[in-house]
């Protein structure tokens, strides 16, 4: 029996370049990535009570972030994939250390966050990823985490770049620099290199499906901006 062979519609290697070229997915895309609270975020004018409860649901949001990322290594039989996701697990732990950090920066302690109600926007969001990933497989999970981990990486390039951007006495500055880092930078090439490889082997019928998902993904971090913008 002859071996099925699909035609995708992507080079070897470009289904994350591919997707965000898209235009159903680019009107998602620049509404998560160039959302007002960013620019507010950049210039420094962003009410502080606002960048407040942003972190304190961010960091509700990464303890779920990190159970989804604990579901991807269950759904593999891949030991390397396995692997990978423990060691994303470990690299969120250590991300939410500095998140305390930083959070400590502006009065808030972890013993506090945790009193705190996860918003609409962070419930709906997480449990839309961990279902995703309960009821569907591997690639779909990685799928709708894609929009975070490669968002933020597309959001601290452009304004750590943009000279509009205020450096000097702007006390989000550190925030733009930790998503800018070469580190985080790295996870997000090793995320993108995952995504182009696994891609590469499903039908295009499956590829619309995982756009779809991606697409839904997106529009639930542009809400989660909105979230934090809802308190100016």
């Amino acid at each position: 029996m002859a071996a099925v062979t699909y035609t995708l519609p992507f080079a070897p290697g470009g289904f994350i370049e591919y997707l965000l070229a898209r235009p159903d997915v680019a009107i998602a895309w620049k509404q998560h990535t160039e959302h007002v609270f960013l620019e507010r975020l950049a210039d420094g004018t962003l009410p502080i009570e606002a960048f407040k409860h942003y972190l304190i649901q961010d960091y509700l949001y990464l303890i779920q972030f990190a159970r989804a990322n604990s579901l991807a290594g269950f759904k593999t039989k891949n030991l390397e994939e396995i692997v990978r996701s423990a060691e994303i697990v470990l690299h969120i732990n250590r991300e939410m250390s500095l998140h305390l950090g930083y959070c400590a920066e502006f009065g808030l302690s972890k013993e506090d966050m945790l009193k705190v109600e996860e918003s609409q926007a962070c419930t709906a969001y997480t449990r839309f990823v961990l279902d995703t990933g309960s009821s569907d497989d591997w690639l779909a999970l990685q799928v709708a985490l894609a929009p975070c981990l490669i968002g933020y990486g597309v959001i601290a390039k452009r304004l750590y770049s943009d000279p509009k951007t205020l450096r000097e006495g702007n006390r989000y500055w550190k925030w733009i620099e930790n998503y800018a880092a070469e580190d985080y930078d790295e996870a997000v090439r090793l995320g993108i290199a995952l995504l182009d490889k696994h891609a590469q082997k499903v039908s295009p019928s499956r590829i619309e499906e995982l756009v779809k998902i991606f697409i839904h993904a997106t529009k639930m971090e542009a809400g989660f901006w909105d979230m934090g913008y809802a308190r100016i």
